[in-house]
């Protein structure tokens, strides 16, 4: 990233995990947390924007010890709460705000990606539901798949890594069977020309549409939120509540603490950062973005830092601070 003119009116940091605060070994380096330390230290909110769902997440921000008002929004948007703390006296995680997917569309949506052989996604397909205790764990049945086989392998070491929580339904809809318990999100994942596939059968219906279209604000739908990594052939299709995004999850955050979108600063990588780019006053992608999303970096005027191996984000943060914290 060019070198910057260090932007005191940064009240609000919002930053991407995976591919973003997290290096290739899943883990946060020692400057990229010296910089969030730094940006705490003077009183800036810092908060963790990520698609994983709120258990998952912590099991990587438990252990920086981040204030315990620091705050996670977790499944794409759906979900914000204050990080918590562990410890001899911990603080409870506190929940801010949650939608759910309407009990009806999830149903149909089930529906909806049934087909006959490879047009049958239904075996690429999770639902996961808000399981989150107030030590910020959940329980199985947090999410739920039909098949396994597919998605293990697809996304092997996800799928070991949520074992705990993961609950086999045949069929899924049994899952649904109660109307007051609808889940959060939906997710399909696999190559990135079979979720291509799978993203086109799905807009098909008036009811669902890309995460930035205009017609987003329309009532009634499933908002698609997608994320690549070319270098795997993977590809991740959130499939959310209607409206739902970082980047409004964000606003509604940041209009509560009485900060102006000029003040945030958003770092991400990927596509389903781009909502949380696009209202920030100061957006920073990842050298390791698809390519493509890079070229729309530069259309947008968007700060391009180093890769999340090479620490971006201390990087970027370190250009914002009054003084430099490497």
């Amino acid at each position: 990233m060019p070198a910057a003119t260090h932007n005191s009116s940064i009240r609000l940091i919002a930053i991407d995990l995976d591919g973003t605060l997290l290096g290739d070994d899943g883990r946060v380096s020692p400057r990229n947390l010296a910089a969030l330390n730094a940006a705490q230290a003077r009183g800036i909110h810092l908060v963790m924007a990520t698609g994983r769902r709120h258990s998952f997440a912590m099991r990587v921000l438990r252990p920086l010890g981040l204030h315990h008002n620091s705050i996670l929004i977790s499944s794409n948007g759906t979900v914000t709460r204050t990080l918590g703390a562990s410890g001899d006296e911990p603080i409870p995680s506190h929940l801010l705000a949650r939608t759910h997917l309407p009990h009806a569309t999830a149903l149909w949506l089930c529906a909806a990606i049934h087909g006959e052989g490879d047009q049958d996604f239904r075996n690429a397909f999770v639902l996961t539901f808000d399981r989150t205790q107030p030590d910020g764990e959940d329980s199985r049945g947090a999410l739920v798949v039909e098949q396994l086989e597919q998605l293990t392998a697809s996304i092997s070491r996800w799928m070991a890594a949520n074992e705990p929580y993961l609950l086999q339904v045949q069929p899924i809809e049994g899952a649904l069977a109660d109307p007051m318990d609808p889940p959060i999100q939906a997710m399909l994942c696999g190559t990135l020309e079979r979720m291509a596939r799978a993203e086109a059968r799905l807009l098909q219906h008036p009811v669902v549409v890309v995460s930035g279209d205009p017609a987003e604000s329309a009532p009634h739908q499933l908002t698609l939120h997608r994320t690549e990594y070319p270098a795997r052939n993977l590809s991740i299709l959130d499939i959310l509540p209607a409206g739902c995004s970082k980047g409004a999850a964000l606003l509604s955050l940041a209009a509560k603490r009485g900060i102006d979108a000029s003040q945030i600063l958003a770092i991400g990588d990927n596509w389903n950062d781009v909502s949380m780019l696009e209202v920030a006053g100061l957006a920073v992608l990842m050298d390791n973005a698809p390519p493509d999303l890079k070229h729309l970096a530069v259309t947008r005027n968007w700060r391009i830092a180093p890769s999340n191996s090479d620490d971006g984000v201390a990087d970027t943060i370190e250009s914002v601070l009054p003084v430099s914290v490497s």
